[in-house]
């Protein structure tokens, strides 16, 4: 068994590479286009970053073209983002709607911040302190956070994050067992998940209440869940 995790780490980190800087080539005329767009549409950098958390908790920047009007995350539902958020731009619901503004993480991916494919990182504070989380939603930190993972190809953010935790804990088991193919199906499942253009924002539990109090009730909630006792 060890024998064959050092071997699929090995191909995994290869594959993140190779896959990562010809993805880089490749769109770089895309890149370039969407950061002029961003740039000529609203105030504020191209590249948005953001602390967020992989293997064993440990903080990296996470780099995203910026979809957001600046200092987004500060105003109205912070980290959640509904349908029609006055937030997000005019270039940036495109980028969203067609996964666009998740690619200069493939910069994370090569300086090895992230892999193709992982658990996706958190915000630092989303789940609240990292110690102190429980064994459910800690195990998902044993490996490093993912471009995308096990848990977007059932679903991109309608889940509700005690589901996703299930999914990456799933995901950890399963690469045990299938390795590198297993990334590899992702990546398919997920390339045909964003043709779909579904699942792009997070759903409200009460659609009579606002996005503000909404967020904040969620929030409470998956701290809740990721503290509770085992």
């Amino acid at each position: 068994m060890k024998l064959w995790m050092a071997l699929n780490n090995v191909l995994k980190r290869l594959f993140d590479i190779l896959l990562s800087l010809t993805a880089l080539v490749i769109l770089s005329p895309v890149m370039i286009l969407c950061a002029l767009w961003i740039k000529f549409d609203s105030q504020g950098p191209v590249i948005f970053k953001q602390d967020r958390l992989t293997k064993n908790g440990r903080v990296f920047k996470m780099f995203k073209f910026r979809s957001m009007v600046q200092n987004a995350e500060k105003t109205g539902a912070g980290l959640f983002n509904y349908e029609n958020d006055p937030r997000v731009t005019r270039s940036g619901h495109f980028l969203r709607e067609h996964s666009l503004d998740e690619l200069p993480q493939l910069i994370n991916i090569i300086k090895g911040d992230m892999s193709i494919v992982g658990p996706r990182p958190c915000v630092v504070y989303e789940l609240g302190d990292y110690a102190t989380l429980n064994k459910r939603f800690k195990k998902r930190f044993e490996v490093i956070a993912g471009l995308t993972g096990y848990a977007q190809c059932q679903g991109r953010n309608e889940l509700e994050w005690d589901v996703k935790a299930d999914f990456d804990n799933r995901y950890i088991d399963l690469y045990k067992k299938w390795g590198i193919l297993l990334d590899g199906y992702i990546v398919f499942k997920t390339v045909a998940g964003v043709f779909q253009h579904t699942d792009i924002y997070e759903s409200k539990t009460d659609t009579n209440i606002s996005d503000e109090l909404s967020a904040e009730q969620a929030q409470q909630r998956v701290v809740e869940l990721a503290h509770q006792q085992d």
